[in-house]
C-alpha cells in the first residue's frame, strides 16, 4: 500500500509539468476583445459578402462580395483554431446589430445595394485596418500579434480594393 502511494505521489509530481504546459497562459483581456470583435466582424463580411454576390448590381461588387466571402472564411477559421489553443471561446453567428445590417441590405437590390454595400465596407475596413495595425503593436500575445501581422497586408488590400470599387460604383463617401 505504502508503495503504491509513493509510486502514485511520483507518478502525478512527474507529470505535473506536462499538465502545466498542456494549459495555455491566458491572454490578455485586450487580446481577447480584439479576438472577440474581429470574430464578430468577420462573420458579418462573410454574410454581407453572400449577399452581395446575389444583390449586387455591378460586377465588381458582385466578385468583391465573394472575394470577402473566400478571404473571411478562410480568415475566421485560422481565428477560431488559434482562439481554441487560448482558451478564448468566440461568437459561433452574428450579432443582433450585424443581423439587422444584413437584414436591411438583404431588403436592397441594384445600384442602390452597391452603393451602400461599398460605403459601408470603406468604412469598416478602415477600422479593420487601425484595429489590426494596433494589435500589431500592442498585442500581448505572440501568436496572435505573429496571426494579426501575417493577416494585416490582406485586410490593408482588402481597404484598397473596397475603396476602388466603390469609386466605380460612384460613391465617394464613406459610412462609418
Amino acid at each position: 500500500m505504502k508503495h503504491a502511494l509513493v509510486a502514485t505521489a511520483v507518478f502525478v509530481l512527474a507529470a505535473a509539468p506536462a499538465f502545466a504546459q498542456a494549459t495555455p497562459k491566458p491572454v490578455s483581456s485586450t487580446d481577447e476583445t480584439f479576438m472577440l470583435n474581429t470574430a464578430k466582424a468577420g462573420m458579418a463580411e462573410v454574410e454581407l459578402g453572400k449577399l452581395a454576390a446575389q444583390n449586387a448590381s455591378s460586377d465588381s461588387v458582385k466578385k468583391f462580395g465573394q472575394r470577402m466571402v473566400d478571404d473571411h472564411s478562410k480568415g475566421n477559421d485560422e481565428l477560431k483554431t488559434l482562439a481554441a489553443s487560448k482558451n478564448v471561446v468566440l461568437p459561433s453567428e452574428v450579432d443582433a446589430q450585424d443581423k439587422a445590417m444584413k437584414d436591411k441590405m438583404a431588403a436592397m437590390k441594384g445600384e442602390a445595394f452597391d452603393r451602400e454595400y461599398m460605403a459601408m465596407m470603406v468604412g469598416g475596413h478602415t477600422k479593420v485596418v487601425e484595429s489590426f495595425r494596433t494589435e500589431a503593436k500592442s498585442g500581448q500575445d505572440a501568436d496572435l500579434k505573429a496571426w494579426v501581422t501575417k493577416t494585416l497586408p490582406a485586410i490593408e488590400a482588402h481597404l484598397k480594393l473596397a475603396q476602388d470599387t466603390n469609386r466605380a460604383v460612384g460613391t465617394a463617401g464613406v459610412k462609418k
